[in-house]
């Protein structure tokens, strides 16, 4: 065999080679992309991968920045949370301190108004620190294949009185046939009703419901409605646990859903509010 022959078998394996070593190095680059992906998408950040390659080193400074704003996230949440909740107590326990210590000192006082009055706000703090608990103690979902069509057409039922009483409008439209989720569908019945109510309290006449799928596969329901904007101010708020700017409300009715969207591995975000409409979006993954 000549000696050009011979170069030539070697050039072509070592190209062979390269291309073989490159195709494998892509492969198992794209397999670790999709592994962070797939931790991100989850909530996951216990992970890091050995810095052996530039790609590597890349995906940990990554997972690092999240890291990061996941903290201050949850720093804030909590601070939120704390804030809301020392706001709540202070101005249940304050009148009734106040109030005991003027009845120890004072003849003249309506004893009976003033307990009457202590009473009263012993029952608010006591409805408070339940609705804590009962946002605390949020069930594991039990979860099972939902039609999303009959999901909502019990939706639709449930608050049909509701709605007739209101003189508000509540419809539902399925833009593609046979959407099927799997979740717990009285929890995920909540959540609707927490929307729908909330959307009613905003003075809303007309709630629009739509459900679809997105470019991931992933069912996507709307929850529109024509009542009063939610203002630029609250926006960060409307999720924090207890946060409320009715005067009736316990302020849990957003952040339970959330959760509850959470534990079906799910989000529940607002998408918009303005003076045309307000919709919140919920994703099933």
């Amino acid at each position: 065999m000549s000696t050009w022959l011979w170069i030539v078998l070697i050039v072509v394996a070592v190209a062979i080679a390269i291309v073989v070593t490159f195709w494998l190095t892509r492969r198992h680059d794209a397999k670790m992309v999709s592994f962070m992906m797939d931790a991100l998408e989850d909530g996951e950040l216990n992970f890091r991968f050995q810095e052996k390659s530039s790609l590597n080193r890349a995906l940990n400074r990554i997972r690092g920045i999240f890291e990061r704003r996941s903290a201050v996230d949850e720093s804030t949440s909590w601070s939120r949370l704390f804030r809301v909740i020392t706001h709540e107590i202070m101005n249940t326990v304050a009148p009734i301190a106040s109030l005991s210590d003027a009845l120890t000192k004072e003849d003249e006082l309506d004893v009976k108004a003033g307990l009457e009055t202590i009473s009263a706000s012993s029952k608010d703090l006591i409805r408070f620190v339940e609705s804590y608990r009962n946002f605390t103690e949020v069930a594991p979902p039990i979860r099972k294949a939902v039609m999303v069509d009959e999901l909502l057409d019990r939706v639709l039922r449930l608050n049909k009185a509701k709605m007739a009483e209101q003189g508000a409008v509540l419809t539902y439209q399925a833009k593609m046939a046979d959407l099927l989720i799997y979740a717990d569908e009285g929890q995920i019945v909540q959540v609707f009703n927490n929307l729908i109510k909330n959307a009613v309290q905003a003075g809303a006449t007309s709630i629009r419901i739509t459900a679809d799928l997105n470019a991931e596969d992933q069912t996507v329901i709307r929850v529109s409605n024509n009542g009063k904007a939610i203002p630029l101010r609250q926006i960060d708020e409307i999720f924090v646990p207890f946060y409320t700017t009715k005067s009736n409300g316990t302020g849990i009715g957003l952040s339970l859903s959330k959760q509850i969207m959470v534990k079906h591995n799910g989000t529940l975000s607002l998408e918009q509010s303005d003076d045309k409409v307000t919709i919140f979006t919920l994703v099933f993954k």
